[in-house]
């Protein structure tokens, strides 16, 4: 049963006048915002560009949307894995290493005479099989995913930097395989956009997205039921770690280089910062890769406008941490809200 705007307190209107009056619109907004998770955060998208190209005219330039839409793109793609192992209750640290390691292992391929896309499919395999670890040791061996993830996190970095020498190299690719694989702005957008709407469906509207929540939400019950939590949980890992990879190799095209200390656990955080503003509980059971999309968009939007502003990077980390803060908490009292309304 979904929340209704009586529910909430709706008034029917004005009995004298026959228009709503004040409580009857806010009460639809209220039940707007509950009923649709992704709302709040798109209303503070559009509050914050407002903002910014009021204070500077530069800001939808079309450089400038360029340089915001290279920062969300691949934040996004990381952070839509990471909505899927929140959801299913657990915790990937080491998505951002992967990040920095799929594209050597594109690179090495390549060197080694395979094809562009035979290379490519190579690193996402070496990306999957990060993933794969992550769940074999936390799921098998009842290890938490916190501390499964911050060890894989170091010994993927010690890897990456091994096999490279610690020297970025370039890749090498033809005009065709560059515009695929995120050569142009545009390109980029549309596979972070594409990735979101199609991971949305899955997580709404498959049986798979529906035992990811179930895992998450509640596992005891989820497994009694007969929903393969394992298997699940597994699944989420794998798919992090190679969009994390994918990440990686997006921005090795379009960068023109690749770097060993690219990604890490700057972009990380910023991809569960995403998350968490977008509207997904670090306590699982709950999440949107939609608000992942637009939680990336507004982390992009604030440092890209304060740079612009000429605000210190120390006091964007700053309102970073309290915006995380502040979403957390509204998001557990909307969570709170919709569920009384379902009741």
């Amino acid at each position: 049963m979904r929340a209704d705007p009586a529910t909430y307190g709706e008034a029917a209107g004005s009995p004298v006048t026959g228009e709503p009056d004040r409580r009857s619109v806010i009460a639809r907004a209220t039940w707007f915002v509950l009923r649709w998770r992704e709302a709040s955060i798109f209303i503070a998208a559009v509050v914050v560009v407002v903002y910014f190209q009021l204070t500077n005219a530069a800001f939808l330039s079309t450089d400038n949307i360029g340089n915001l839409i290279d920062y969300t793109a691949t934040t996004a793609i990381i952070a839509a894995g990471e909505v899927m192992v929140l959801v299913a209750g657990e915790l990937d640290l080491s998505v951002g290493m992967v990040y920095a390691l799929a594209p050597f292992i594109m690179f090495f391929a390549a060197a080694a005479g395979l094809p562009v896309w035979v290379a490519v499919i190579l690193a996402l395999g070496a990306a999957g099989l990060v993933g794969a670890i992550n769940a074999a040791i936390t799921i098998l061996l009842d290890v938490p995913a916190f501390v499964t993830t911050l060890g894989t996190l170091f010994l993927i970095n010690g890897f990456t930097l091994t096999i490279s020498g610690g020297f970025p190299v370039q890749p090498e690719a033809g005009p065709i395989a560059t515009a695929i694989f995120g050569g142009e702005v545009w390109v980029r957008l549309g596979w972070a956009v594409v990735i979101a709407v199609v991971l949305q469906f899955v997580l709404k509207r498959t049986r798979f997205g529906l035992h990811t929540i179930a895992t998450g939400g509640n596992l005891i019950g989820a497994a009694e039921i007969g929903v393969p939590v394992r298997s699940v949980k597994a699944r989420n890992f794998i798919l992090c770690s190679m969009l994390g990879g994918f990440a990686g190799v997006i921005d090795a095209f379009r960068i023109g280089s690749i770097d060993p200390l690219a990604g890490g656990s700057q972009i990380m955080f910023a991809a569960i910062a995403s998350a968490v503003i977008g509207g997904t509980l670090l306590t699982g059971g709950s999440g949107t890769v939609i608000g992942a999309l637009l939680g990336a968009l507004v982390l992009g939007i604030l440092k890209n406008g304060f740079s612009l502003l000429g605000v210190s990077a120390f006091t964007f980390d700053m309102i970073l941490g309290g915006a995380i803060l502040v979403t957390m908490a509204g998001n557990v009292r909307l969570t709170r809200l919709r569920d009384q309304g379902r009741g």
